[in-house]
């Protein structure tokens, strides 16, 4: 599922699996359009230029991007309390090679615009598969003093802003920059909210020579933190990726040296790639377990059967949760059906009586999967997890109170072929559902409405019901919109910052997000 690739800090141990709409326009159009995205983001973010943090200092509560926009969710937020009372935990996987800054510098600029977002940054390394990435983290102004701590705290706000409860923190390397971050994420969850938690997740599809009392030394140092996940009888929780590639006896082995030269106690979460060949060599040793999911909207046929295999063998189970995934430096994709993956994996989590959730992924912009707001998306994939995290921590769904839209799109068809020389494109993993070319609204309706869906030159009306029911049409080249009309009056509307290209410069087949809850700053128009 992953594969290794270079980056910004000099180590090879990326892993797995991204450049902006923008980077297809001229270089200087793309400058002026993120400068003027950036100075609407200082507002949006609260950032503070005499701080260096958010508005209101580095321990500021709440990420303002969330707070004091009322209208920006289609339902009410629990507090903190009643989603907390039911035990149940959600994390998003957190990727340190992509934090919200590479090097503090002007987003027109910066070693993303420069470097992952073009066919020619890092010497060319990328260009065969059209630049490393094809979106990035929703761009921060430039900060004075510790701006990666506060990048991170920044960080740490939206995700429990959103409802999450912490972090898995892919652990890919014992030095070097991706080390450094680690602690520095710690850090940040502590001085934020002692109650956010990171798991420590060992990243043994990159941690390949490393021996168990190194990486035993590593747990026992990050797990020092109060900010460390540790089980209510302060047990700290290990949950390796990719845990079969070490054998059972092995990771035996380094649990007992951290009990026995660090006095650390551990609950064992291992993570698979192929729990169901995998589950009963470590059950005796194992306090839980995960793996790390599907990325295709094709429903399994039995949704629930992981979970209850974990709980018939006295397990915990972490529930895998997705958006999508489009890997340009490995050249495969998974066909995500718009939000049919999102909803599809969130059901299975609820239905299947899945513990734990991990969002997979917080950040991972090389495979296409994150959650986090983004350049293209905006909050609006953390938005929908917002909505089922209420689902699934307190047993029921969160009233709708204010209509609101969700668009997805492609930017481009599936099967288009790119101008600008690219000579590796993505093909559809083996068993993923077959390609489709669809725009998807997702309406939020408090009472029945009329959905008009303008795409390219067509505009369909559709009869909506009361609640959320996606109405999909078919992709042409052009704008894409939705507005919801009710009793002859204009409803909330929405409209992607993107145009549907028939000949994209390059291939492109994540699918780009907006909603009619958050105001589009005005340079992605």
């Amino acid at each position: 599922m992953r594969a290794e690739h270079g980056g910004h800090d000099g180590t090879r141990r990326h892993h797995r699996r991204g450049r902006p709409r923008g980077r297809y326009l001229a270089g200087g159009v793309v400058g002026l359009l993120l400068a003027v995205l950036c100075a609407g983001l200082a507002t949006a973010w609260g950032h503070d230029p005499g701080t260096g943090d958010t508005a209101g200092g580095p321990d500021r509560p709440e990420d303002p991007a969330r707070t004091g926009a009322t209208t920006a969710l289609p339902f009410d937020m629990p507090d903190r309390a009643a989603l907390r009372a039911g035990g149940k935990l959600v994390f998003a996987h957190y990727f340190t090679p992509y934090p919200l800054s590479l090097d503090n510098g002007e987003p027109d600029r910066d070693y993303y615009a420069r470097h992952y977002l073009t066919p020619d940054g890092e010497g060319g390394k990328h260009r065969a598969y059209g630049g490393l990435l094809r979106d990035r983290p929703l761009p921060v102004r430039p900060r004075p003093g510790d701006w990666e701590a506060a990048d991170l705290r920044q960080e740490v706000r939206t995700a429990r802003a959103a409802g999450l409860d912490g972090f898995t923190l892919d652990v890919l390397a014992l030095s070097g920059r991706n080390w450094e971050r680690c602690r520095l994420l710690l850090e940040a969850a502590r001085s934020v909210d002692p109650d956010f938690k990171v798991m420590l997740m060992p990243d043994m599809a990159s941690l390949t020579t490393e021996g168990p009392r190194e990486i035993a030394d590593a747990l026992a140092e990050l797990g020092r933190s109060p900010a460390a996940h540790r089980l209510d009888d302060g047990r700290l929780v290990v949950s390796p990726f990719k845990a079969e590639a070490r054998s059972a006896g092995w990771w035996s082995a380094l649990l007992d040296d951290l009990r026995v030269r660090h006095g650390v106690r551990t609950a064992f979460v291992p993570l698979f790639l192929d729990f169901g060949a995998h589950h009963e060599e470590y059950a005796p040793i194992s306090h839980g377990f995960s793996d790390w999911g599907s990325r295709s909207h094709t429903e399994p046929a039995d949704p629930g059967r992981d979970a209850r295999l974990a709980h018939r063998l006295g397990k915990l189970w972490m529930q895998p949760v997705s958006v999508q995934d489009a890997r340009p430096n490995q050249g495969v994709y998974d066909e995500a059906g718009n939000t049919a993956t999102l909803r599809g994996t969130w059901d299975r989590a609820i239905t299947g009586g899945a513990d734990w959730v991990q969002l997979t992924t917080w950040n991972d912009y090389s495979e296409g999967s994150h959650f986090a707001p983004s350049l293209h998306n905006g909050h609006a994939y953390l938005d929908l997890v917002s909505y089922h995290l209420v689902r699934f921590k307190t047993g029921a769904w969160p009233r709708i109170v204010r209509d609101t839209l969700y668009l997805t799109s492609r930017t481009q068809f599936a099967h288009a072929t790119p101008t600008g020389g690219q000579t590796r494109l993505m093909t559809l993993r083996e068993g993923s559902a077959e390609a489709r070319d669809t725009v998807e609204v997702l309406p939020f309706l408090t009472r029945p409405a009329t959905l008009r869906v303008t795409v390219g030159p067509s505009t369909t009306t559709h009869a909506a019901p009361a609640g959320v029911h996606p109405v999909l049409v078919p992709l042409r080249p052009g704008e894409v919109s939705a507005a919801a009309v009710r009793d002859g009056r204009a409803g909330p509307a929405v409209e992607l910052p993107y145009r549907v290209v028939r000949h994209p410069e390059v291939q492109d087949l994540q699918y780009y997000a907006a909603t009619s809850g958050r105001v589009t700053p005005a340079c992605c128009r």
